[in-house]
């Protein structure tokens, strides 16, 4: 009889514990099924672009022509379609390989920065939260005084020291964006320390690797995967808009931004004169740029409400 009454107690203590909540899915909407699939298409163009690319970035597939391609726009119509699916640009490449080839280039250089960024911001934001009030009061200032400065200007500054390189463009984007990720890591590290679960641990005697590890990362890292998606588009703006102003990315490796800076003259020669050269680089920023916001807006949305009411 005791054991009957013992299985019905425990039995019923068990059923007070609420059920273990499901595995959440990120299901995407049609829109972000599409955005995904445009970003998909342009990562694969990063990747395997010089194999898919019909001709080498700095080809001029019209070497042998005479005169200038703005300055007589009938003279490369016919040939668009035979040569060159977009035509050439002001030079005579191809401006289909070298929107591929651009590809490589930007979303490579982007997603360089963005990582650095996210691994020197997090690791700072991080240190500030669970350090002492001095730790905190250094870093913060140092990051204030990166943030006072505009991103261009700084970029500006600093490529006009010490030249412009693929490395430096890479350096520059971390260090400038970096200082938005320390912010947003001290602020989840700092919400996420006060919580009862991190006091517990500490009372468990759990040391400071342990719950940073265990407590405070796995609990930042969906709003900072979210954050990523918005950083790597500032950094894709930032490296086209520096390149647009001839300090970003140099000559004879194609880039998007300064594809548009380049071939800026055939606007006036319409679609069939050369507008395609600065049109086409121009729609792939925005085409991957919006891509990407949508989806990380999808997936907002899918997890409970937008970044901002994520990080409070």
């Amino acid at each position: 009889m005791s054991e009957k009454l013992d299985v019905n107690i425990s039995s019923d203590q068990f059923e007070e514990l609420p059920d273990a909540p499901p595995k959440s899915t990120i299901r995407l909407s049609w829109v972000g099924k599409i955005s995904l699939i445009v970003v998909s298409i342009w990562i694969a163009l990063a990747v395997f672009g010089p194999w898919i690319a019909p001709w080498d970035e700095s080809h001029f597939i019209e070497e042998d022509a005479q005169g200038n391609y703005f300055l007589d726009p009938s003279f490369m119509l016919p040939n668009a379609s035979v040569n060159s699916f977009l035509g050439t640009d002001y030079l005579g490449r191809d401006v289909l390989s070298r929107v591929i080839w651009g590809a490589r280039t930007t979303i490579g250089i982007s997603f360089a920065a963005t990582i650095l960024a996210y691994f020197v911001g997090i690791t700072l934001g991080i240190a500030a939260a669970v350090a002492g009030r001095s730790t905190d009061m250094v870093l913060s200032r140092a990051v204030d005084a990166i943030l006072a400065f505009p991103n261009i200007m700084l970029g500006l500054i600093i490529i006009a020291a010490f030249g412009s390189s693929i490395p430096l463009l890479v350096g520059l984007a971390g260090l400038v964006y970096a200082a938005s990720v320390y912010r947003i890591a001290r602020a989840l590290g700092q919400d996420i320390m006060v919580q009862d679960f991190v006091e517990a641990a500490r009372a468990r005697g759990e040391g400071l690797w342990w719950i940073i590890t265990r407590e405070i990362l796995p609990n930042a890292a969906m709003p900072l995967a979210t954050d990523f998606g918005l950083r790597l588009i500032f950094v894709i703006l930032f490296i086209s808009s520096l390149s647009f102003l001839g300090l970003g990315v140099q000559p004879p490796i194609s880039d998007w931004g300064s594809m548009v800076r380049e071939n800026m003259a055939g606007l006036g020669f319409g679609f069939s004169g050369g507008a395609l050269a600065s049109v086409a680089p121009a729609l792939a920023i925005a085409s991957l740029t919006i891509a990407i916001n949508l989806i990380v807006d999808d997936i907002s949305a899918q997890s409970g409400g937008s970044l901002a009411k994520k990080m409070v």
